[in-house]
């Protein structure tokens, strides 16, 4: 299967109608997600929706929004809510995912300056999420999206940058592979590792993110490798992204 991204020229993509993921995590003063659970939420959820037959069979109700949304610059923004404001988001179109403790909407792609009016209102940046001990190991079988230990990076856009790997892994897996995924609740890990583990993942073949440059970091950092089992096989396919 041939991905968007690959498919479609950078002139191609900007110069298409522009339409952004909206992302809500659910922040309450009293007791705030940790930040691997919000990253790896945020994951999951973009392929909740890929997934989704309203967003994947043709005729589904979110089928065109996705399509016009791969075929231009695959943006993402995270904001957050709490009380009343998540009660509000609740109530749009979307998809519930939950973590351990972290709870977040995905909701159909809108145009860039065409934002529901409860979402719009919504606080995008100043989300900072800690985790309170380090992150254990991953489990090598399971898919692992691997943070740039280069590139410092907000909450936010971690969710955005994790969403975006989880996605181009999704692209490049055959269909067999989506399945098995899916029926495990699209399980996977979030992790950064060390230099030198970074610089030969990077040089894997392995889908690597490269972001864009609107918002906090400059155009093409590598920000994401997404290191699924089924394209580490000898001749497994490879692709490199460009997101938001």
């Amino acid at each position: 299967m041939t991905s968007p991204e690959t498919s479609h020229s950078d002139a191609e993509r900007d110069a298409a109608p522009q339409f952004v993921l909206p992302l809500v995590i659910r922040i309450e003063k009293a007791a705030p997600p940790a930040r691997t659970d919000s990253l790896e939420t945020a994951a999951r959820a973009v392929l909740v929706l890929l997934s989704d037959e309203r967003a994947a069979a043709e005729g589904g109700e979110w089928y065109e929004a996705v399509r016009d949304w791969q075929d231009a610059r695959i943006r993402k923004v995270v904001r957050r809510a709490r009380g009343a404001e998540w009660r509000r988001a609740e109530a749009l179109p979307g998809v519930t995912v939950t973590g351990e403790r972290a709870e977040l909407r995905v909701f159909p792609p809108v145009p860039l300056d065409g934002w529901p009016k409860d979402l719009a209102r919504l606080q995008v940046s100043g989300t900072e999420l800690e985790d309170p001990d380090p992150p254990a190991a991953p489990d090598p079988a399971r898919p692992v999206l691997w943070l740039s230990p280069e590139v410092g990076m907000s909450a936010g856009k971690a969710m955005a940058q994790a969403g975006h790997g989880a996605q181009l892994a999704w692209w490049e897996l055959p269909e067999a592979e989506r399945e098995k995924w899916r029926a495990s609740g699209f399980a996977l890990a979030v992790r950064t590792p060390d230099a030198a583990r970074w610089a030969e993942l990077t040089e894997s073949g392995l889908p690597v993110v490269r972001d864009a440059g609107f918002t906090e970091i400059a155009p093409g950092s590598c920000t994401v490798v997404a290191d699924h089992p089924a394209l580490r096989e000898p001749g497994g396919p490879g692709t490199i992204g460009t997101s938001r």
